[in-house]
């Protein structure tokens, strides 16, 4: 069993803290689009898998189900997506993409493309495989 002398001995603040660093530096690239990083990430889930309920839109990008609500009333107004009655269920309601969200996803897409290669260049040795296998661990004994 290891003793805990600082912060940085707790894997758990040493995983939010690398977070933290990663968020702030796609935030930056982000800016000069004025689209914060959760309405990327909302993009993003869209773009894999369109048409999603709030719910399961929520649990994706890792936003509560009430500010998930505020943000895409916000990207509505902004014609990025659009809610649409559930084929299966009318219901419920479904997010999908907007030709403008689809539109400045694959604009903007590029950046987390290019945050991943540099995350692989600092990582050299098939760390960065070996990591992400580590932390699919993680999230599954979280799930």
């Amino acid at each position: 069993m290891s003793r805990f002398n600082g912060m940085e001995d707790h894997l758990a603040y040493l995983i939010a803290s690398v977070n933290r660093r990663l968020e702030e530096e796609l935030e930056e690239k982000l800016r000069p689009d004025g689209i914060p990083i959760q309405q990327f990430r909302i993009l993003g889930a869209l773009t894999s898998q369109n048409g999603q309920s709030m719910g399961d839109l929520a649990t994706q990008v890792l936003v509560e189900s009430t500010t998930l609500t505020k943000i895409i009333d916000r990207m509505v107004a902004d014609g990025l997506v659009y809610r649409a009655p559930d084929p299966k269920d009318r219901r419920k309601v479904l997010i999908c993409l907007a030709t403008k969200g689809i539109a400045l996803h694959e604009r903007l897409g590029g950046l987390v493309g290019d945050q991943q290669r540099q995350i692989i260049k600092r990582l050299e040795n098939g760390k960065a495989e070996e990591l992400q296998k580590l932390l699919l661990d993680l999230v599954r004994v979280q799930a």
